[in-house]
């Protein structure tokens, strides 16, 4: 019985520790495509924050973003959360954020379920954060550019459950895809790889899964909104054909107040051209 107790102890020691330990996680993408200028860039995503607090006004995050050393900071949706929605938090956040590099910001679903969203995208703005909505824009360095897309969720124009959101998706990308240019996307939604995938984007930044909010070994998350039980696009890096996907796990919770073996992170990406890759 006490074995029983301790075991269950430690369990719960080990959960709550994993809801809070964020942890910074760093991918290389090499690419041909990638200006030589570009070479050593590095992209730090925040995902899902959910209106959550990493230390005393997130201190703790803002902390470890600077740590990063970033280039450019991408916020990839639900930044807030609709269940419990505190602007002050969030834009405190956006504040402190734009001091330590140029960020841009994406919606995700819960952005398009509050009322308060024009107050939000204002107060984002006013920061200093670039809000990209169905928009792109070209990032110049030495002379040379890539192309940064930033995609609402398509639940700002389809039901969230039942809406055809490749669709949306497929609508929302036409005309801002197609440039010879390297290209790199921020859209909250993973699941619709395959539509990223066929629009001919280089480098994708999503969120959403969770980290499909409880990891088993070996399996992996076990379950995301939209993608339902052992989702396909949960954590990490997925390739088809040219386009890289990078999903992060996020660093808040939503309608499931906790997770499980699946600790809040930050991404960090470092891109490389692939005649300098400058690998260990």
């Amino acid at each position: 019985m006490l074995a029983v107790c301790m075991a269950l102890v430690l369990l719960i020691v080990w959960t709550v520790w994993g809801n809070t330990a964020l942890e910074i996680n760093a991918h290389t993408i090499v690419s041909n495509r990638l200006p030589h200028s570009f070479s050593g860039f590095r992209i730090a995503q925040v995902s899902d924050l959910h209106n959550a607090q990493m230390g005393d006004g997130n201190e703790k995050l803002l902390a470890m973003l600077r740590e990063a050393k970033p280039d450019l900071i991408v916020i990839t949706g639900d930044l807030v959360d609709s269940r419990h929605t505190d602007l002050a938090v969030a834009l405190a956040f956006a504040r402190k954020t734009v001091e330590i590099a140029p960020c841009y910001y994406v919606t995700g679903n819960h952005e398009a379920r509050i009322s308060e969203y024009d107050d939000l995208k204002a107060g984002l703005e006013y920061a200093g954060v670039n809000v990209l909505e169905n928009e792109r824009i070209e990032l110049e360095r030495n002379g040379e550019t890539i192309i940064l897309i930033g995609v609402d969720d398509p639940s700002f124009q389809t039901d969230y459950w039942m809406g055809d959101s490749a669709a949306v998706m497929s609508g929302s990308l036409n005309g801002l895809t197609g440039s010879d240019a390297y290209t790199i996307l921020l859209s909250h939604r993973p699941e619709l790889f395959d539509t990223y995938a066929t629009s001919g984007v280089d480098l994708v930044f999503s969120g959403h899964a969770h980290g499909g909010q409880f990891r088993l070994p070996f399996l992996g998350g076990v379950i995301a909104p939209n993608q339902g039980l052992f989702p396909e696009y949960d954590s990490g890096l997925y390739t088809q054909d040219d386009t890289n996907m990078l999903v992060s796990r996020g660093i808040g919770n939503s309608m499931i107040p906790i997770r499980f073996n699946n600790r809040p992170e930050i991404i960090v990406v470092e891109l490389l051209t692939e005649e300098n890759p400058q690998l260990p």
